[in-house]
């Protein structure tokens, strides 16, 4: 995927997940998507990483949102959508985080904001949205969030902390070393715990809008249509025999 997505698998247990795409403000392209899902799918499936960060490239933007020459699915990247994420996921932002490239960090399980990161989704000044912002109502106070949602309000590192948004703010720089910090601290704690507990959180304490669900079908949907079994299908149609299923 021409390193649009830089996959970094620390000893202590931590990957960090970078997107590459500083000089176009690491605005996520359809392969970026598809690099960042697959990064991710690789994560959760892995038996020795327990803890992902996730960053962009520099220090002027963690993502400028959905690259408008090459428009994304945007779903396939955010986690517990575009893939089944039970690990922790922890966002390591600086700069502005646009759109889509602010819906990113608040799938995550926590924030590491650098002092100079911008949350801004402007899309009703542009007439376009998927939806997915929706969520932001069930993470920060209510009225605060449709000041971002309806009236393009921007919130700065401080005013996102405050609303808890952010777990923690850090000098800009030094964003992507505390989050790993924080991830090697994790990582040593019981994952079993930690996954059921997300798990708990995603499954039975936040809302699911719309766009999530319809994100989530679509990988379930996938995973049947790539299958092995869906190629068996058809080609035992095609031959005239009885088909010979693995649930692959």
């Amino acid at each position: 995927m021409d390193n649009l997505v830089i996959v970094e698998n620390k000893p202590n247990g931590v990957t960090l997940l970078t997107i590459n795409r500083e000089k176009k403000r690491n605005a996520i392209c359809s392969r970026t998507a598809v690099a960042l899902q697959q990064a991710l799918r690789e994560f959760e499936e892995s038996s020795r990483q327990r803890v992902a960060v996730i960053t962009g490239s520099g220090n002027e933007a963690f993502s400028a949102g959905a690259d408008v020459n090459d428009v994304p699915e945007l779903w396939r990247c955010i986690p517990s959508v575009g893939v089944d994420c039970e690990k922790p996921v922890i966002a390591a932002v600086a700069g502005w985080c646009v759109g889509g490239g602010m819906i990113l960090p608040m799938m995550c399980d926590l924030i590491i904001a650098a002092e100079n990161a911008r949350f801004s989704y402007p899309e009703a000044k542009l007439g376009l949205t998927q939806g997915m912002i929706a969520g932001l109502a069930a993470r920060i106070p209510h009225k605060v969030a449709m000041d971002v949602m309806l009236r393009a309000r921007v919130l700065d590192a401080r005013r996102a902390y405050e609303v808890g948004m952010v777990n923690d703010l850090v000098p800009t720089g030094t964003q992507v070393e505390y989050a790993l910090d924080v991830a090697a601290e994790m990582a040593q704690m019981a994952p079993l715990v930690l996954r059921t507990l997300k798990r708990f959180v995603i499954r039975d304490i936040l809302p699911t809008g719309s766009t999530e669900a319809f994100g989530r079908y679509r990988r379930e949907a996938e995973i049947v249509a790539r299958s092995n079994d869906f190629e068996e299908g058809f080609a035992s149609f095609k031959e005239k025999r009885k088909p010979v299923f693995t649930g692959t």
